[in-house]
């Protein structure tokens, strides 16, 4: 240990960085001793939790620029000392962060707890702010950064960080792993497309890989509530989505408050049914008590139904009946909804959730004074398609063939929750099939597993499949592809079962997988 401790310094590293491109800018290295964190499954969904204890680590922390660019991106990786298990876990970031955040310093404390070198690159843009970032001027929006951000530095910082890891321990890792959720799902399915060696396994969570339809999409549920004249009271919302699962629930043979078929579910379940119905709300009209509207059940189904034009053709799936779209159960953990409005002497007003807003506003008009609230669906059209076209080479993770990850050995698992209220489990299964398609046997090196009950990278009715990541390991350590993984289910009463969930398209019937057209 001694050894490496006194290798903490820059000079270890300054020689092994050659990005072509690249100008090395600053770099520091310094000794970390004691490091000890509590690191809860909220950061890493695909692991258990772990209590990391007494972590000795070199964290070097460098910037760089592309030449001629005049751009900074940041990267800090963290070398385990006597305990490094001689790989590497690159970690992903969360909303408009490439990383470098809380999300993604709780994924490598993880990580170097685990014994993994690990590193995190915020993709040369400042944090979860948008309007931070993306308009280099009003009107003109910063192409470079954004090139950083949805894919450039991605491969950069895998190819620095195994440098770097070459320059400390004197080998090069045995095997690279990256893990990330929604903005980092997005990014490991980037990376298998743009940089197919960079990763040997590839754990993506809820992936939002299509940008320029996902966050319109995020918006519509506020666009809809434009679209009706009406803000209905947030409870409105939450009954019909109650009533969606209790009449939903036992489409799969059991009876447990989770909804294991979201498409049956959307098939059966019509939420004009819960009009009228008289509920218990703070800030009533009346102080005593208001009614499901059929404007919150038009709502509901649009936001459901899924982003849609003003001739009424869907562009993009919407979310399933028993997503959290108020964010109001205490299983969503305080996390936002996709539904938001507020109350007060009877007036109701609403804000669209903050990602979709953002896009609208700063990517696709450019314009950080444009005003958003009350748009035409013809406005609104019209900046949905100018996004799709301007960008959707920029930052979608949408290209299928994955031949070449699959010819560099590289193994995927991509997980997504059914309950998740940002990034519609239909456009995951898009991804899916779009890729089966083109690549032969997709089964073999790409799996997918959706896990009833669970929203958007943590909290709803399911626990998160903390096996999955180990079982990606062994895949790709042992070639041995996992069959199915364990989960464990919040159900009704306070009870928790243990069920199964199976690689996507089976689906799990009590404790085996079947073929979905049994």
């Amino acid at each position: 240990m001694s050894n490496l401790a006194a290798a903490c310094t820059p000079s270890t590293f300054t020689s092994g960085i050659n990005v072509f491109g690249t100008q090395l800018l600053n770099i520091e290295a310094h000794l970390i001793t004691n490091y000890s964190r509590s690191v809860p499954n909220l950061y890493r969904p695909v692991h258990p939790s772990v209590e990391v204890q007494n972590v000795s680590f070199c964290n070097v922390t460098l910037s760089y620029t592309h030449t001629g660019q005049h751009d900074e991106v940041f990267l800090e990786t963290w070398l385990p000392i006597g305990n490094w298990n001689g790989m590497f876990q690159g970690i992903g970031g969360s909303g408009w962060a490439a990383g470098r955040v809380d999300v993604s310093s709780g994924g490598m404390a993880g990580a170097v707890g685990d014994g993994f070198a690990t590193s995190s690159t915020d993709g040369g843009t400042k944090g979860l702010d948008a309007a931070a970032w993306v308009l280099k001027s009003p009107g003109n929006v910063d192409l470079v950064a954004l090139q950083d951000w949805s894919a450039v530095s991605l491969g950069e910082q895998a190819t620095i960080s195994k440098s770097l890891i070459k320059s400390f321990y004197g080998k090069n890792p045995k095997y690279s792993y990256w893990m990330g959720c929604s903005q980092g799902g997005r990014q490991g399915i980037m990376l298998a497309q743009r940089y197919p060696d960079a990763y040997d396994g590839i754990a993506a969570c809820d992936p939002a890989m299509y940008l320029t339809n996902i966050l319109p999409n995020i918006f519509w549920p506020y666009q809809a509530m434009v679209n009706a004249g009406s803000f209905p009271h947030m409870c409105e919302f939450d009954s019909i989505t109650a009533a969606a699962i209790a009449a939903c629930d036992e489409l799969d043979g059991v009876k447990d408050g989770v909804v294991s078929n979201p498409m049956k579910c959307l098939d059966t379940f019509d939420p004009f049914k819960v009009v009228g119905q008289t509920l218990n709300c703070s800030n009533s009209k009346d102080g005593s008590g208001i009614k499901v509207s059929r404007e919150a059940a038009q709502v509901v189904k649009a936001t459901w139904r899924g982003l849609a034009r003003k001739d009424g053709e869907v562009l993009w799936p919407g979310v399933s009946p028993a997503a959290d779209l108020t964010g109001n159960k205490p299983s969503s953990l305080g996390l936002p909804g996709v539904l938001l409005t507020q109350c007060k002497d009877g007036k109701c007003s609403g804000a669209p959730y903050g990602l979709g807003g953002d896009w609208l506003q700063y990517f696709v008009a450019k314009d950080p004074n444009k005003d958003i609230s009350h748009l035409s669906q013809t406005e609104f059209d019209a900046l949905v398609n100018l996004g799709e076209q301007e960008y959707g080479s920029f930052i979608d993770a949408s290209y299928a063939d994955l031949s070449a990850f699959r010819a560099a050995g590289g193994k995927m698992i991509v997980m997504q929750g059914l309950d998740d209220e940002l990034v519609p489990f239909r456009s995951t299964e898009h991804y899916y099939n779009s890729v089966s398609k083109v690549v032969p046997h997709t089964h073999d090196f790409y799996r997918l597993f959706e896990v009833p009950g669970l929203s958007h990278c943590v909290g709803g009715q399911s626990q998160q499949p903390v096996r999955l990541f180990a079982q990606l390991r062994e895949w790709v350590e042992k070639g041995t592809a996992p069959a199915w993984s364990p989960v464990k289910l919040n159900v009704t009463g306070g009870h928790v079962h243990d069920r199964i969930i199976c690689p996507y398209p089976q689906t799990a019937r009590l404790s085996a997988c079947r073929d979905p057209a049994l």
